[in-house]
């Protein structure tokens, strides 16, 4: 029997580790216990999540989720620290890039506790982006790096990872299991079905990212399309607490169908039954191009450049005339056939729990 302490705090982590976690007690070899940051902390963003997706109660929840990049990091830092001592885990499985992946990287490498990346080798080139800065720490101090895809591997191979004493292995997307997995499942959102029981045609948006969100003009840009859009068909946003503060600092009120938070099989209905995607977010890019909907990217870069370069993710950053112009390009195009499964079979989660044991 080996002990892995998981390290999750934002609502992408938690989707993740549904599907890990289960593979990991499958094994009847592993023991987990998880720690909860804290790092989303709105009911709507973080409980129903655990509740919703069958998601071991966290054995500690350190409620952090206040400060600055640095202030939030600190604390993590310390209060995981505290629990790895208590612990003695044989591995410290981290996911993505959040401050709670980089606490939880740091703390470990720093008792030598062996720390395994899911999400290792994704690379936006952006050195601006705190993700960036925390996924390529995280990597560095990793002895297992779990990449996604083979642009992954060539990412850390191109790094000089081939040269640093730590396994490099591609065991496929794990969104990828639970998209499979949670999109089998029956959503009792009044909301959504409210929206799906209309049977007109809608189009999914989020907007959550500090760089399009914390910029006036970036997130005037990108609601004035898509209240361009809304005149041609509805578009549909769940409303990240984040973008409602801003919106209603910068005196936004843009015209477009707000809903609440959703939880993530709310998520995968909406995106099984929309026209198309217009994003900010990584997960969505993927989860777009796993139900075969073309994705609009308001973002300058992506991690995800095997989907640009399949012509099914378009990058436009906050550019207002061309979201708009993409849209009209796309908007009655069928999504392609025969495009390559870069994310696997559905099966990483497996794939990952025999990489630990191994």
């Amino acid at each position: 029997m080996i002990k892995v302490v998981t390290v999750i705090g934002a609502r992408p982590q938690f989707v993740k580790a549904a599907v890990v976690s289960k593979a990991l007690a499958k094994t009847g070899l592993i023991e987990e216990k998880i720690i909860h940051t804290g790092q989303h902390f709105d009911a709507n963003m973080s409980d129903i999540f655990f509740e919703q997706m069958e998601i071991p109660k966290p054995h500690y929840s350190l409620d952090i989720n206040s400060g600055g990049h640095g202030d939030m990091t600190g604390k993590m830092l310390i209060e995981i620290e505290k629990v790895l001592i208590t612990e003695q885990p044989d591995w410290l499985l981290i996911y993505g890039d959040t401050n709670s992946t980089l606490a939880g990287a740091l703390a470990a490498s720093k008792l030598h506790i062996k720390v395994a990346h899911v999400e290792a080798g994704l690379r936006s080139f952006n050195m601006r982006m705190p993700e960036e800065v925390n996924r390529i720490l995280a990597d560095r101090v990793s002895a297992l790096l779990l990449c996604p895809t083979d642009t992954a591997k060539l990412n850390l191979f191109n790094e000089g990872y081939d040269k640093i004493d730590t396994s490099i292995e591609v065991c496929g997307d794990v969104m990828y299991d639970a998209a499979l997995y949670y999109s089998q499942k029956k959503s009792d959102s009044r909301e959504v079905n409210g929206l799906l029981n209309k049977g007109t045609p809608f189009i999914l948006a989020t907007i959550h990212r500090a760089e399009n969100t914390d910029d006036k003009i970036r997130l005037e840009n990108i609601f004035s399309a898509f209240e361009s859009i809304h005149q041609d068909v509805e578009v549909v946003l769940p409303l990240h607490p984040r973008t409602r503060n801003k919106l209603a600092q910068f005196d936004l009120k843009p015209n477009i169908t707000f809903v609440e938070p959703l939880g993530y099989i709310e998520m995968l209905k909406l995106l099984k039954h929309c026209e198309l995607v217009i994003s900010d977010s990584g997960g969505l890019q993927k989860e777009a191009f796993f139900f075969d909907k073309y994705c609009i990217t308001a973002r300058d870069e992506t991690e995800w450049v095997e989907l640009v370069n399949a012509n099914v993710n378009f990058l436009v950053g906050a550019n207002k005339e061309l979201l708009l112009d993409k849209y009209e390009e796309v908007k009655t195009l069928a999504f392609p056939a025969g495009v390559a499964k870069f994310y696997g079979s559905g099966d990483a989660s497996e794939k990952i729990a025999q990489m630990l044991l191994k």
